[in-house]
């Protein structure tokens, strides 16, 4: 796929700058953090701006609704990222306060993300767990992810979540 982030400078940067800019616009971020699904980011004026500007940056697939709308799924839940960090997604989910044993996702909670039915699904869930993450993730990660949304993502996923170790009776 020629338009995902991390083999598209001009794009990442596009998708970086955004990001950074939505401190800026926070009536912006607070039209995408409302939508519910991913019809309702795309009905967003604050989405069409950065669609808009992510074609200018090289995003190639004005055509075709179901990548688009991975993108819409991509803006919608990194509206409510609010720190940049190196971390997967499912690093930053599975991360625990100092102190505390549990994951800020629980593994249950984790495993239903891995099992949505669709992309829908998916964004919904994700948008309910993004607010409890207690590590900063990475918006090129989470854009790939997402774009790449699949069996090989999930088990990417799986591989990378740190599963609590089981306590022996």
């Amino acid at each position: 796929m020629n338009s995902d982030f991390r083999r598209n400078p001009g794009l990442r940067q596009a998708l970086h700058d955004w990001w950074n800019g939505l401190n800026d616009q926070r009536g912006d971020r607070a039209q995408l953090r409302r939508a519910h699904n991913i019809t309702a980011v795309v009905l967003t004026p604050a989405y069409q701006r950065v669609y808009r500007r992510l074609r200018a940056a090289g995003w190639r697939h004005a055509a075709d609704a179901p990548v688009n709308d991975r993108l819409a799924a991509i803006v919608g839940l990194l509206a409510h990222v609010e720190t940049y960090g190196d971390a997967s997604l499912p690093q930053a989910m599975s991360a625990r306060k100092p102190g505390d044993d549990r994951p800020a996702v629980s593994p249950l909670r984790f495993q239903r993300l891995l099992e949505s039915p669709d992309l829908d699904a998916l964004y919904s869930g994700l948008r309910r767990v993004l607010p409890l993450l207690q590590r900063p993730a990475s918006i090129v990660a989470l854009a790939d992810d997402l774009l790449c949304w699949g069996d090989d993502v999930k088990k990417t996923w799986a591989y990378d979540y740190e599963w609590p170790v089981q306590k022996a009776d």
